[in-house]
């Protein structure tokens, strides 16, 4: 079993969202693209999120929709061992320094987590019962999570709402 890595986080520091995944498979590894797997329902179930068909966008621009829509993308897990893509087979998990991301993004209002595992290792990284941004589970884009995209869409879907502006306050 080798050892993967997953990428840099895509970040900017005006960012509102952090959609976290658990560990790079191995065709986006190969493609150095995040959600590069053409089954993976990623960009299908974000674009609702930012407003915009981010499936028929080449990756760069994919990548700068979502800085623009304030949404950063990073993988919990910073480097494992596993044969193959599922997040079951992974192993020697060594995480990402997820509070030093947070802590550059003042204006987050929500870290939400693409499936299981993600949500597992990253609670385990975050290690924290303190106020800060809202936790949002979310079912996996993976095409190895069956459930259909029209199931997956409502929890996704909702993430918009930590885009939106504060409603302006009265004098």
């Amino acid at each position: 079993m080798s050892l993967k890595h997953s990428f840099p986080p895509i970040a900017a520091p005006d960012a509102r969202l952090l959609v976290l995944g658990s560990l790079p498979g191995d065709r986006s590894l190969a493609a150095q693209r995040y959600y590069a797997h053409p089954q993976n329902q990623f960009w299908q179930l974000m674009s609702p999120v930012v407003g915009r068909d981010l499936a028929v966008l080449d990756y760069d621009d994919r990548l700068d929709a979502l800085r623009e829509a304030r949404v950063a993308l990073w993988d919990v897990i910073g480097s494992a061992r596993r044969a193959g893509s599922t997040d079951a087979a992974i192993v020697d998990i060594a995480g990402n320094d997820l509070p030093a991301l947070i802590a550059t993004l003042p204006h987050l209002r929500a870290i939400a987590f693409n499936g299981g595992t993600a949500l597992k290792q990253g609670m385990k990284l975050l290690g924290r019962d303190v106020a800060g941004p809202e936790i949002v589970a979310l079912p996996s884009s993976s095409p190895l999570h069956t459930v259909g995209i029209a199931a997956k869409h409502p929890a996704w879907s909702a993430l918009a709402t930590f885009l939106l502006d504060p409603p302006a306050k009265r004098a």
